[in-house]
This record gives structure tokens, sequence and C-alpha cells, in this order.
């Protein structure tokens, strides 16, 4: 992309008053964004309001410093074969499920190891740099893996684990790098990805511009899904974490996936956005049940209620999609080693405690009465227990078996 043509998009995208829908509108009536602004506001009031003629006709604030930086942001050389991208709408790289969304972007900004396929064919793609040494995302095998910002310790760990076990199966997982379940879903694909693979362990659509990252936190795990994937955004660089951008971002999700799975959510989650945009895309929706008594279950109870399929290992997921399944992936279980999240010892089936404990959240009275100990014992046994990582200690004075043996 020259530097003028880039010039022109920009321009297209700050526009005030011009969204997406209208947009759309003037580079069917004129072409390219420089055909768009070479045109008369006679031209232009054929197809906008008068009001965005006159706004078309302006340079908007902000536009060369916004060229600026994202022209340098572009032409930076990267370690670990990093690249930054960016697709056009009529790109032949812009992914073809995306044009199938009511509002698609107008550009999309990419950073990472990975590029979106062409939509040509071979002997017409045009060869430039951003063919070079990048690994194509392949659509066909991916997963929309999301959920609860604030999961139970046992969600978090199926996320991770239910990722790790796509991943060994050659799926790319989508996930947004929210916290809690995004980011174990984004841990346990990467960590699915043997040394040297040459695939997209993982896709991160993010609601912020490229150039930062939110939350902060997820820095280091941003900079890992750079060189073993791809981070994916429709805003300008520099735009920051606003909340309108979040739900918006999840139409994205959504398109670039085969399919969504929902590990854990609350009724009024963002998760159960990006599931029925799915659906609404024809797209299969997966749900993780949980306890009853979870309020981080009833999104996924009442997503199967309305018709998601019902999963308990990655190898449902699998199947259904009829994806075939990796050499590394274990069938009968979400996966072979405990994970990161839930590291530690196992299930030893003549724990009283443990069996005490189910796998609902138990407050300590209740738990006492279960397995007749003490309240000193129990504690003590309890203690241990979370030491080892089979128990976890939640708000309220609950606790909850994580181990899922």
């Amino acid at each position: 992309m020259e530097r003028d043509e880039l010039q022109a998009w920009l321009r297209l995208t700050l526009t005030p008053g011009v969204g997406l829908d209208s947009a759309r509108k003037l580079l069917a009536a004129f072409g390219l964004p420089e055909q768009v602004f070479g045109q008369t506001a006679a031209a232009l009031r054929q197809v906008v309001s008068a009001t965005q003629a006159t706004a078309l006709l302006a340079e908007p604030a902000g536009l060369p410093d916004l060229l600026a930086r994202t022209w340098d942001w572009l032409q930076e050389e990267r370690a670990d074969g990093v690249q930054a991208q960016l697709v056009t709408l009529g790109d032949d790289r812009y992914p073809p499920s995306l044009l199938q969304l009511d509002d698609p972007p107008l550009m999309l900004y990419l950073l990472g190891t990975g590029s979106f396929a062409s939509n040509k064919a071979p002997s017409l793609v045009t060869h430039d740099k951003y063919a070079i040494n990048l690994v194509a995302f392949d659509a066909q095998h991916s997963i929309a893996v999301v959920g609860s910002r604030n999961p139970t310790p046992q969600g978090a760990a199926n996320a991770h684990d239910f990722a790790k076990a796509l991943g060994q199966a050659g799926v790319t997982v989508v996930s947004g790098l929210a916290r809690g379940v995004d980011a174990a879903a984004h841990e346990g694909a990467l960590h699915s990805l043997p040394a040297g693979a040459a695939r997209l362990a993982t896709v991160a659509v993010v609601g912020t511009g490229l150039d930062r990252v939110y939350p902060k936190s997820h820095l280091d795990l941003a900079r890992r899904i750079s060189r073993h994937g791809l981070l994916v955004s429709e805003y300008p660089l520099g735009t920051p974490p606003l909340a309108a951008n979040f739900p918006r971002r999840n139409r994205l999700i959504a398109g670039l996936a085969q399919g969504t799975l929902v590990v854990e959510a609350a009724l009024k989650s963002g998760s159960l956005i990006t599931a029925r945009l799915a659906a609404e895309q024809g797209k299969e929706v997966f749900a993780i049940p949980g306890s009853i008594h979870s309020p981080q279950a009833r999104g996924c109870h009442a997503l199967i209620r309305q018709g998601a399929k019902l999963v308990e290992s990655a190898a449902d997921v699998l199947e259904d999609m009829a994806l075939d399944l990796g050499s590394g992936f274990a069938a009968n279980s979400i996966a072979e080693e405990p994970s990161t999240a839930r590291a530690g010892g196992h299930f030893d089936p003549e724990d009283a405690v443990l069996a005490a404990l189910g796998f609902d959240p138990v407050g300590l009275d209740a738990l006492a009465s279960r397995c007749g100990l003490d309240a000193a014992q129990l504690q003590t046994r309890l203690m241990l227990l979370e030491l080892d990582g089979q128990v976890a200690r939640l708000p309220g004075g609950l606790f909850q078996r994580l181990d899922s043996a």
C-alpha cells in the first residue's frame, strides 16, 4: 500500500458523521477512497447526505498525525518474524466471512506472524512482502473460545485445557484477549504449539488500536501471541479501550471462527453476544455445562436450552465439526496432563473431603456436615488440598474441587 492510498483510507475512516454503511455506499459508487475524495459536492450528495458530503470535502482533524504514526508502524522492522499489515475492504486478503456481516470494517490492522489468505486464484495473487514468511490463517480449522472475565478456577482450567486440546488437533483458537476465559484460552492454545510448528496457535481480536494492549497486564501475552499467531483490530492506532468497542469486536471473533465455544458465562455476559452472532451467521455454538448453583454457568445453560451443543470434552467439538484429530490429542479427556491452571496432585477417591466437595462450590459448615470432620481438621485438610492444586478457595467462604479426573 502506498502512502497516498493509506492516507485516503484513513481519511475515510476519520471523516465525522460517515459511518461504515455510508462509507460502503461511497466505495460502491465511486471506487477506492482516493476516487471518493476526487468527487464534487454535488456528486457526493447523490450518495450521502449534504452534511456528510460537506464533511468529506474537509480534511479531518488529526489525519496527518495518524498517517505518520500508521505509516511508521507498517514500516517498522520487528523481531521473531512479526509483521504489521493493513487489510482493506476489497483487498483479496479480506476474510470472506467478514464480508457477510451487516457492518464489515473498512480496515483491519494485523500484527503477528500470520496473515489472512488471499481469496484469488494463485495465479492472480500479487506477491508482496505480506506473503513472505507469514502463515495463512485457516478459517476452516478455527474455533472461538470465549467466556467470563471472572471465571471460577474450574472455568479457567477448562478454557486452558479445551484450547490446548483443540490446538493439539491443529485448530486455531480465536478469542478477545480479555481477562479470564479469553486469556486462559490464548495460553492453552500457545501451550499446544510444538517448537518450530508452522501454524498459528491463536488469534486475538481486540477493542483498541494495535499499538496498545488492554488490559496492560496482558502485555506479555500479547507479545507471545504476535510471535505465534495474530493480533487483529478494526480500530486505528491510538484508539483507547472504550467500552463500546468491546461488544463490537465480538462480531469479528464470531465471524473469523468456524464455530464458537462458550466456557463460562453469566446471563448478561458479552460472550452470549458472540454466541448469538455466531448462530446468526449459521455457525455452530457449543457450551460447557456447569453447576446449577453457579451464576457463571447460567449463560451456558441458557445457550444449551436455546440449541447450543452441550460439550464435555474437546473431542465433542472436533467430532461435531468433522475436524481431524491431531496425533497429540487425547479423545477421551480434556487434556492428558493437569494444566498450569490446576497443577498439583491427583484425585484420591479415598479422600473424604474431596468426595464430599463434589464439583459445586460449598461452604465450610455444609462440607463439615458431609464429611464428618470437625472445623480444625477440615480447615487443615482444605489448606493442604489448596496447596496441592486440587481445591480452590472462592469468595464468600466457599470451596470448590478442581481436579476433573
